[in-house]
């Protein structure tokens, strides 16, 4: 075999340089996709992981606000039956306005929406001064009974001055449901 000829030998040495470019380049831009592509599905499970996160700490928000209320209002659900708790319910309420000197109208008792779990609801009307409403709407959110003030209206009374209005909408709880499926809305 002859040899090479210097000039043979630096073609030869441009050559491997420039093939080593082309594949360094070729290669290189592949590898560059593909690093590319793994970052953006990693940036894709990032937000998705962030995302889950949000939506499990509003569900903590409502467990704790869950845990608050069961001990703020202690219930007995032993004593707590169906056929009764609606009269006894009712019963409390015309109490802590006789006691508070809120002037309650009739009382409209109303099936239970079948979706929210709810045994019944009550709607209401009363009138007193300001100190009297406000002194009842705090007896009613502390009386240790399944319920909750669903909507609270409050208005002037034309008919007393320094007197007001309040429109209650009240939804009583059916609690073996809610222990049965986990929990609802809150």
């Amino acid at each position: 075999m002859r040899s090479l000829t210097d000039h043979e030998k630096r073609t030869i040495r441009i050559a491997a340089i420039a093939i080593s470019i082309y594949l360094a380049a070729f290669y290189g831009f592949k590898t560059w996709k593909r690093l590319e592509s793994r970052h953006a599905d990693y940036r894709q499970l990032i937000g998705e992981a962030n995302s889950t996160r949000l939506e499990l700490q509003q569900y903590e928000d409502k467990v704790l606000v869950l845990e608050k209320l069961r001990k703020a209002i202690p219930i007995d659900l032993s004593r707590v039956s169906k056929a009764t708790v609606v009269g006894e319910i009712s019963a409390a309420i015309q109490a802590a306005a006789q006691s508070g000197g809120v002037q309650l109208g009739p009382l409209r008792e109303s099936p239970a929406r079948s979706s929210a779990k709810e045994l019944a609801s009550m709607q209401l009307e009363g009138s007193g001064q300001v100190e009297s409403i406000m002194a009842f709407l705090h007896a009613v959110e502390r009386l240790n009974f399944p319920l909750v003030l669903d909507s609270v209206q409050i208005d002037p009374d034309p008919k007393k001055p320094g007197a007001i209005k309040v429109s209650l909408t009240i939804a009583i709880l059916n609690f073996e449901e809610w222990q049965k499926g986990g929990g609802g809305n809150v």
